[in-house]
This record gives C-alpha cells, structure tokens and sequence, in this order.
C-alpha cells in the first residue's frame, strides 16, 4: 500500500522521485507529492490528487523543482479523503497543506502505514500549542517528531527514536530537517523500506523496482531501526541511537524484468513469464534429478516429526495453500489446516508444538501473515516461509526460507508468485513424502519430479492457444455473476480462478465447492448465468458434471476447463477449454492458466486498468 521514494545525490531529485513514484504505481494511490530542497533553502512541497501525471504535469516532469535531495509518497487514503490537503508530504509548520511552493517547517515527511494511536497523540500535541491542517495520521507523526526535536534540542535521530517509542501501528517514515541539508532520515516498522546506494548517490523506495534503474545495491532496513542518508553513505541506528552494521545486498533480477518489455500490461507480461519463473523455481530445488531443500534448512529428522501443518496466508497465497493441502494429505499423510492469517492470528486455539507453520506470501511483508509468523513462533511452533522477496520480513522472521524466483511482480493481481508458489507447496510435499516413507519407490518419486518438470513447457502450449479464451472473454464481458465450481483440487483452483475474474473485472463473482450448489446457490441461477467447472480430477468430475448439468437445465451457459482427451465433456457443456495432461496432483499449476487468461481479457473487453484495479494494492502492509 502507498509507495515511498527518496534521493540524495548530484541529479536533480525531482525527476529521480517522479519516475520511482512511477514504478511503485502497483502498489495503490489515489494522491500523490513530492519535496525537493536546494541546498540550505526551505523544502519546495507540490502534491496532486489522482494519478501520477497530474504531479508531473505541475512539476513539469520534476524538472520545475532545484534540488539534489527530495522524498515522494503516493497516497492511499486511509485517514482522510483523497485530497491536496491529506496527500503526502505532511509538514510540522501551521500551514494549510494545500498549496505548492516553499513551507516554512523545521520537518517535512512521508509515512506508509497506519499510526494506531494517533488521536491521543494529536491531543497532546493540540495542548503543546500544534495546529493541524489535515485529517491524516501522518501529519500527526510528523509533528510529534517536531515537537520531541525542538523540546529536548537533540539531533534528528534521537527525536525520531523518541517518537518510535511513543506510537503504536505500523509505518515506513522518511523526514527532512530544515537545519540538516543534504540528509534524510527514515525509520521502519512493519512498513517495507530499502535504501539503495550507487557511488555518491543514495535512494530510498519501498520496493526495489523503484530504484533498479540506478542500483542493484541495496540495504534492508529493519523494524524499529532508523538511518541517516547522505549522498552515497548509509548510517544504522538502533532505537538506543547506537550504530547498528548492516550488509548490502545484491539484487539478482535486472531493471528490464520490472518493465513491460512490449505488453500492453504487466499483467499479461507476468502471465507469458510464468513458463521461466517456474523453471527457474523448479531448477533451485532440483539438481541431478533430485529434490535437493538443504538451503531451506529442515532436515530429514525434524520432517519425521512433524505432525501436522498450518498453511497461513492471505487472498490468492491462501488459495496456494488449499490446494497444496490436498496434495500434502495425499503423498505425505500429515494432517493439514490452511488458515487465512487474519484469522489465525486473533483466534484462541490449542497448537501442536510439533507442528510446522507454512506462511506464504509474495511480497514477504503481508501485515496479517507477519503478525501470524510470530504469534506462531511465540507459540514455540517451526515455521518456514515461502516467499518471493529476498531480505523481506518474513523471510527474515522464519525459521526456515523457501524462496520462489519470480522475479519482479508488478501487476496486483498475482499469476507467476502464485504459480510459483505452488511449485515449492508441489517440492516441498514429496521431500516431506521422501523423508517419512510415504513415498519409498525410487521409480515413483522420479515419475513425480519428471511431471513437475514437464510443467513450463506444459504452460507454455496453453498460452499458445489463447486467441479462443479471448473470443470468449469478450463474449462474456457484461456478464453480471460468474461461478466457478470444483471438487477437490479443483475447488482449490476456482478459488483462484473467480478471485482473478472479481479483482480485474468487477464482475461478481463465486466459487464453490460443486457439492454446494444444492445447499443454497442454485437459487442463484438466472438464464445465461455463466457457471465455469474445473474438471482435471478424474474421480471427480462426473460428479461435478452432474452438478453443472443442473445448472444448464436452469438457463445457465457452461464452460468447462478439462485435460486433452476428455471429450465427452463436450457433450455436456457449452464450451470447453483443453490443457495438458499432466499427474493430477499437479494439473493445479496448469488449470489455473486459462482462468488467469479469462480474468485478463475480460477486464480488457471491458476498457479496465488491467494493473492497477480499483481499491486494491499489491502489498497489503496494514490490517
């Protein structure tokens, strides 16, 4: 949610702000500033309200505004309607906030996240003589950081550290002082943040793609740590004001994986990209035709002990985590709950200490997921990560780290992190299998690894075949409900399927587990109801069939989406979607393609912002 970008170095920082802020645009915003400053000179603020190019256009591409050292932040309201007054930066003086142009203010900052205790602070700085222009949290943090700099005469960094301790809820915070030129200061708890360095210049982003045009360099800066920024140089601190070392990290993907590369929208691009991200996922865990997780850490004994997993994630991460269950109960016989995080965490439940806490999450910083991980660790209970982003919190956080190699995901809606996922959820489930005995023919567990490694070139032919899901797409576009039905891994997978269809479309949309519709939801059926049934598990899907059937002797129009030589499903439904075969543990990674290609050209046919849909953001870094 929302994005930061800050800069110190010989460029003039406007247009370096405007073109990270441009990057981060995935994320969610409906406002937008920046604040640049020349030398000793006051910070020039100008902000805008809806996109990005509205800030360009009155900065003219930033380069209107002197300075080599500025921060920027795209909002996304939470305290206070989307206005000029409550966009970011938020300034410590009595100002309206409203306009552009030079503020008299000793602190001018920007903050991602949410200050929980904001109205009793805004009181007491109300008492201490403080006026407030806008609605905004923020504006409150950043004059409490005023009022502790100017009441005790400190330096920047312990008025910061005095204002950590005082606040409670999460945030990335990143200031400039009016008597401290050519220095920024920020701040981190729970909000992601990095800083970039590259020779005599220095940058600040919440997520990397905002800076890999000028570095690949990167310090992760963690919860409830501070760092003072110049030109090119780095200092950590403690909240005790000590220096704290850090190491930089190398990030591996280069700046052209964050760019279109010729799509039209990062969504189809990341659609296309998935043949290689799961290649290369596959090929980290699979050396000389074996599953080879020593870098994750668990061994063979502690994969013996285990009784039972939770699987806690959030929105299509949680879905990853129904269907691998179905294929760790399976291949592994170990008990599986898949829990959404923003249950696990407030629910009073008995825990297996033996247990092992799955988190699953793409941006590694999923607010929900993170307070899960460590209620889970608090609780004494192993956990492991899967997660996309390297240094990330939760990756930091886990006992044990399963990365997926993705590469960059820049559109809201997940394909390639979540088809990634569930090849690690896939490698995973046949080590466990392996260690436990539950799989002890050599033969077999080479069968399973082959179809694994059959699965990118398997996605590959049905991306080749796409031109009639767009027909169909288009077809369907002003439909007003969709359901989506399954049993099984297939339940699993039209739960992916309609949240991909909802999130990009606006089209109402449901899956069910097929054995519900007679328990409520056939009700629902109106003539021309499009009811899309995911038929790959072959035990299963004469009964799922049966249940569309129904359906269609009420109006309702079907699709099916079935595996190559399943044709009798023709005689059944009106239209049906082919892919590979492939062991039906599996299919899950293949079967979920089309339904991400239907979601895509749907919100196409229909004129949407593919990447950037209404109200949603990529990172959801607050409760």
């Amino acid at each position: 949610m929302c994005g930061i970008v800050g800069y110190i170095g010989h460029r003039q920082a406007g247009p370096v702000l405007l073109d990270g802020l441009a990057k981060l645009e995935y994320r969610g915003y409906d406002s937008a500033g920046i604040a640049v400053r020349d030398g000793e000179k006051q910070a020039v603020v100008v902000k805008a309200v809806g996109k990005l190019e509205n800030l360009a256009n009155k900065t003219n591409g930033g380069t209107a505004l002197a300075g080599n050292c500025g921060i920027g932040h795209t909002r996304w309201a939470t305290h206070g309607a989307p206005s000029l007054i409550n966009a970011h930066p938020h300034v410590s003086g009595n100002c309206t906030g409203s306009g552009s142009g030079e503020v008299e203010s000793e602190v001018v900052g920007v903050h991602n996240g949410i200050i929980e205790n904001f109205q009793e602070l805004k009181e007491k700085l109300i008492r201490h003589g403080y006026k407030f222009y806008s609605d905004t949290d923020t504006e409150v943090l950043i004059k409490l950081v005023d009022y502790y700099y100017k009441k005790y005469q400190v330096g920047p960094i312990d008025a910061i550290a005095k204002t950590l301790v005082r606040v409670r809820g999460s945030y990335a915070l990143e200031v400039m002082f009016a008597d401290h030129p050519g220095e920024i200061y920020v701040a981190r708890q729970q909000s992601p943040m990095i800083i970039g360095v590259q020779g005599d210049e220095s940058f600040i982003a919440s997520d990397v793609p905002a800076i890999l045009k000028y570095t690949r360099d990167v310090y992760y800066i963690d919860n409830m740590e501070m760092a003072r920024i110049k030109g090119g140089e780095v200092t950590f601190f403690n909240l005790d004001g000590d220096e704290v070392e850090k190491e930089v990290t190398t990030v591996t993907f280069s700046a052209e994986a964050a760019e279109k590369g010729g799509y039209e929208h990062f969504m189809m691009k990341e659609i296309h990209e998935q043949p290689k991200a799961v290649a290369d996922t596959i090929a980290k865990y699979v050396k000389d035709g074996k599953i080879d997780l020593s870098e994750v850490g668990i061994t063979e004994e502690e994969a013996k002990e285990i009784s039972q997993f939770y699987i806690i994630a959030c929105g299509s991460a949680w879905h990853v985590g129904v269907e691998v269950q179905y294929v760790i109960e399976e291949m592994a016989d170990i008990p599986v709950r898949v829990e959404l995080a923003s249950e696990f965490r407030y629910r009073k439940q008995h825990l297996d200490k033996n247990a092992l806490a799955v988190i699953i999450s793409q941006s590694g910083e999923t607010a929900d997921s993170l307070a899960a991980l460590r209620l889970a660790k608090d609780k004494g209970i192993k956990t492991l990560a899967i997660v996309n982003v390297i240094g990330s919190s939760i990756a930091r956080e886990a006992d044990h780290v399963m990365y997926t190699l993705a590469g960059p995901e820049i559109s809201v809606a997940t394909t390639k992190a979540y088809s990634c996922q569930l090849v690690c959820g896939y490698l995973l489930t046949l080590k466990l299998a392996e260690a436990r005995g539950t799989i002890e023919d050599p033969a077999k567990m080479a069968y399973y690894i082959d179809e694994i490694k059959s699965l990118p070139e398997k996605i590959e032919k049905i991306l080749d075949e796409k031109e009639r899901l767009q027909w169909f797409a288009a077809k369907y576009s002003n439909a007003h409900d969709i359901f989506f039905i399954g049993r099984g891994i297939d339940y699993a997978i039209s739960l992916e399927g309609s949240l991909k269809m909802k999130e990009i479309s606006y089209i109402h949309s449901e899956a069910y587990a097929a054995g519900e519709l007679k328990h409520g939801t056939i009700s629902l059926i109106e003539p021309e109801t499009l009811v899309i049934g995911v038929l790959t598990q072959s035990d299963l899907m004469e009964k799922t069939i049966s249940n569309m059937v129904e359906c269609k002797s009420r109006g309702a129009y079907l699709m099916g989406v079935t595996t190559y030589g399943q044709y009798n499903v023709e005689d059944q439904v009106n239209f049906t979607v082919y892919i590979p075969k492939v062991d039906e543990h599996f299919v899950g990674s293949l079967a979920i393609i089309p339904l991400q290609l239907l979601g895509y050209y749907t919100s196409v046919a229909k004129g949407l912002d593919v990447d950037k849909p209404r109200n949603l953001a990529k990172s959801v870094t607050v409760e």
